[in-house]
């Protein structure tokens, strides 16, 4: 099946009519590559993949407890901003990217409500992680591993609901406005999303509060 965008338009915030004030290089590449997108060049497309997909597996991930469906998850993301390419209205490619991403892994999330047996199958190695520093010592990194490890598995343990909200608003720094469009809820539900995860997370980690102290 072809796809097909609709045709180019400025390069001007599309809310207010006004030049987009962008700060970082990285935005001026990726509104170049939408406008040649819409114009009908998939290779700028492309490239756009190129440059998020990492980021947005990482934050799929985090929300979606498993490598294959965090990779479907990201798969339908692009394939919906391409479809919906023409809707942006300007501002970060990579906020409206993430945006997607969240709301592919939360659909993901709610057709497959039964969680696996091990969660988190991936964290059995250490490969999923960053790698750490030169000069970082062999037990530093060991203690964040193990940190690491400890708390993805007690985020896999709450409802998604909550942890989705925790992830976004601790992980990612989005705001509860933000997070309340993006999961179609009230303010005041995300907020108690989070308290109540916050309290969970506490209790799950409680037997581990040595690798949490400094």
């Amino acid at each position: 099946m072809e796809l097909r965008v609709a045709g180019g338009r400025g390069v001007t915030d599309r809310k207010t009519g006004e030049e987009p004030r962008i700060e970082a290089p990285g935005q001026v590449i990726d509104a170049a590559l939408v406008e040649e997108a819409l114009r009908g060049r998939l290779e700028a497309f492309n490239q756009l993949v190129v440059r998020h997909q990492d980021h947005l597996f990482s934050l799929v991930y985090r929300l979606v407890p498993d490598r294959d469906q965090a990779a479907d998850a990201v798969q339908e993301a692009f394939f919906s901003a391409y479809r919906n390419l023409a809707s942006f209205r300007g501002g970060s490619v990579r906020s409206w990217l993430g945006r997607i991403a969240i709301n592919a892994a939360m659909d993901l999330q709610r057709t497959k409500r039964r969680r696996p047996s091990q969660p988190y199958p991936e964290l059995e190695d250490d490969t999923w992680q960053p790698p750490a520093e030169p000069d970082v010592e062999p037990e530093s990194k060991a203690l964040a591993a193990e940190r690491s490890t400890v708390l993805a598995a007690a985020l896999a343990a709450l409802p998604f609901e909550q942890r989705n909200c925790i992830v976004l608003f601790d992980v990612e720094g989005y705001d509860y406005a933000e997070i309340a469009t993006i999961m179609k809820v009230e303010i005041g539900t995300v907020k108690s999303r989070i308290h109540r995860g916050r309290l969970a997370l506490r209790a799950s980690l409680s037997d581990h509060r040595e690798l949490f102290r400094g």
